[in-house]
């Protein structure tokens, strides 16, 4: 079995100017699994340390981390070594000896930076630096690109001398670099909102469920459509949509026969008979959409939901939390799946799937 370095801490990479709401976040979580440390935001840096006081291996501290049910970490691993200072000419040779002297071979490397101005004028270094770092760990014998049991090593630099070292399984963390999925903008969408949908479907949901619930064929409603982001997006992949709005949804999108405009009060519409999916991008208060939803899912109205919570300037952790409790309270005894995720396409919103198991 591979050897298993302790974590120093947990880096967690977030929107600039949710430092705060990602580091209460870390230490709820980190409470509750009776990890001792504490976070240390600093507001606009794009990233959270969560220092750990505890000895715990990085695999542990990864599990009772877990990213994925994490909501304002986009992207997040443990931490098993700082470099403060990297020489110039040399930043391989450093990396790979922390490697060494952790005895800790990789099956992959991904380079990180923060997800901001400053941090985006690294973006070319990371590219450049990606070949002589690997060719450095091949020649320490510590990168194995074919081997599946191995975990991959994080390099983030959050700026241009000084690098943290992560461990992480790829299971339990991003498949992509700063957690951000590149997702090109399709011509033929109506909005660049189906982005949002697109990403929310690659990071809610594993490959799987994609595979079983957006089956061509199955039916959806997409709430608040207009112009037809979200709907296109769903129809894109072969599903039949009701879209609901009072504002006019985008002609071509409506000629391609999968998508069937409804003018109503998407507060107020219902379906006749159940669908698989509602989606929801409506402009409304939180805890508003929250007890929607809730109420589609109590009613058997659907089965599975993605949808937008627009938080409030202030208070936005506590909006979330208010929202969660909504859904799990009316829901209560029903088997649900409930997932939050600030996504790379959201601003000052997250994305929930919410799905219950004891529908056909």
């Amino acid at each position: 079995m591979p050897h298993a370095p302790h974590a120093i801490g947990f880096l967690a990479q977030c929107r600039a100017g949710f430092e705060a709401e990602a580091a209460q976040e870390l230490a709820e979580r980190a409470r509750s699994q009776h990890i001792a440390g504490r976070a240390s935001p600093a507001p606009r840096h794009g990233y959270v340390m969560f220092q750990i006081d505890d000895r715990v291996d990085w695999a542990t501290l990864q599990k009772a981390m877990d990213w994925r049910t994490l909501c304002f970490a986009r992207q997040a691993w443990p931490v098993v070594a700082h470099l403060p200072a990297l020489p110039e000419r040399d930043r391989a040779s450093p990396i790979a000896d922390v490697l060494a002297a952790q005895r800790s071979a990789v099956g992959g490397v991904m380079l990180e930076y923060p997800d901001t101005n400053d941090g985006k004028a690294r973006s070319g270094f990371c590219k450049r630096f990606e070949a002589p770092l690997g060719a450095a760990l091949t020649r320490a014998g510590l990168l194995k690109a074919d081997s599946r049991r191995l975990p991959r090593l994080h390099v983030f630099f959050p700026d241009a001398t000084q690098a943290w070292i992560g461990l992480s399984d790829p299971r339990l963390a991003s498949d992509w670099p700063l957690g951000i999925p590149r997702l090109r903008m399709p011509r033929e969408a109506p909005s660049r909102s189906t982005l949002k949908l697109a990403e929310a479907l690659l990071t809610l949901l594993d490959a799987e469920e994609r595979a079983r619930w957006l089956r061509p064929g199955a039916k959806a409603v997409d709430l608040g459509a207009a112009p037809g982001g979200w709907s296109w997006q769903l129809a894109s992949r072969g599903l039949r949509v009701t879209a609901i709005d009072n504002g006019a949804i985008d002609a071509k999108l409506l000629a391609g026969g999968m998508v069937t405009h409804v003018r109503a009060d998407g507060f107020v519409w219902k379906p006749r008979s159940a669908v698989d999916w509602m989606v929801c991008d409506m402009v409304e208060q939180p805890a508003r959409i929250a007890a929607l939803v809730a109420e589609w899912l109590g009613k058997k109205h659907c089965r599975h939901a993605i949808f937008n919570l627009k938080l409030p300037m202030k208070k936005r952790h506590q909006a979330l939390q208010q929202c969660a409790a909504i859904l799990t309270e009316k829901l209560a005894g029903v088997p649900l799946t409930l997932r939050f995720k600030q996504l790379y396409h959201d601003r000052e919103e997250v994305t929930a799937y919410i799905s219950r198991h004891d529908t056909r």
